[in-house]
């Protein structure tokens, strides 16, 4: 007996979970026309929540965190939260200052799509590019699939995926939101030093990163591109003095030549030669 391949709408159901989404490209690509997907969106299969973007029978508003998880799984870009908002949903950014509008930090080495920008979630996407910050990617390759179980809604292949991050489970199904881990996170943190972060905050920040592995600290202080960041990371830690900071060793750290002014008319830290400043230690 031979078995029918299943119509195109079934392929759909089985490969698009609903809450998530995939843009125009990925549905050319799967074979779903320009003339099919409007017929889809005229029977309610599929939504719309901005151009060139479609969602399968939504439950509830899209979140910033359904964008993300479809691309790094569905989508395959390799991409992860990382910076300030990793840092946030870790429970490490207490002392940190909500900004004016939420911001969504992405790191990746490939451009994102640009309908990514033109959704109106509430969030501002700040995309940076971390092949500048560091030599190797804290991924190898983006999630391919979800391996969706339609009847059971579970299920995620996460074969693909490699260290330098973290999964933290997100919404009723459990999908896996990638992050990057806590030490990955500080040092893209400390990479929006001194114009987009505050030295008294991460000062504060700081002093609650007890936890921090010193062997992923060792080994990303080495891969690590910036001389600014890793200098900004031992004048902090040698200020908190947490128990991971006598595991490091400054030898295997490339710091340079030269002094950094960072501040104009701060102090220089005779240590890590960065200019700091003056009131770090005075009241706010």
């Amino acid at each position: 007996m031979t078995t029918q391949k299943p119509n195109k709408l079934n392929w759909l159901e089985q490969h698009l979970p609903e809450g998530l989404v995939v843009d125009s490209a990925w549905l050319t690509k799967h074979g779903y026309s320009t003339s099919l997907r409007s017929q889809y969106v005229k029977s309610g299969r599929l939504e719309q929540p901005t151009r060139q973007l479609y969602w399968r029978n939504p439950r509830g508003p899209l979140t910033w965190q359904q964008v993300v998880i479809s691309l790094q799984t569905i989508l395959s870009c390799p991409v992860v939260v990382g910076g300030r908002t990793a840092l946030e949903l870790q429970g490490y950014a207490h002392y940190l200052p909500q900004k004016t509008k939420k911001e969504v930090h992405l790191y990746g080495g490939e451009k994102l799509p640009a309908w990514l920008q033109r959704l109106s979630l509430g969030v501002a996407f700040v995309v940076h590019n971390d092949q500048r910050l560091f030599a190797n990617a804290p991924i190898t390759r983006a999630l391919t699939s979800l391996s969706w179980n339609v009847e059971k809604n579970s299920g995620r292949d996460v074969s693909s995926f490699r260290g330098g991050g973290i999964e933290q489970p997100y919404g009723q199904w459990d999908w896996p939101l990638t992050l990057a881990t806590p030490e990955r996170a500080v040092l893209q943190l400390l990479d929006e030093l001194p114009h987009h972060e505050s030295f008294h905050q991460v000062d504060m920040l700081f002093s609650g990163l007890a936890s921090l592995s010193p062997e992923r600290l060792k080994k990303l202080l080495q891969d690590c591109r910036s001389v600014k960041v890793k200098r900004l990371f031992f004048f902090f830690a040698e200020r908190h003095q947490h128990a991971w900071f006598k595991r490091l060793n400054r030898n295997q750290v490339n710091f340079g030549t030269g002094k950094r002014m960072l501040v104009k008319g701060g102090r220089l830290d005779p240590a890590t030669q960065i200019t700091v400043p003056e009131d770090l230690d005075g009241v706010q």
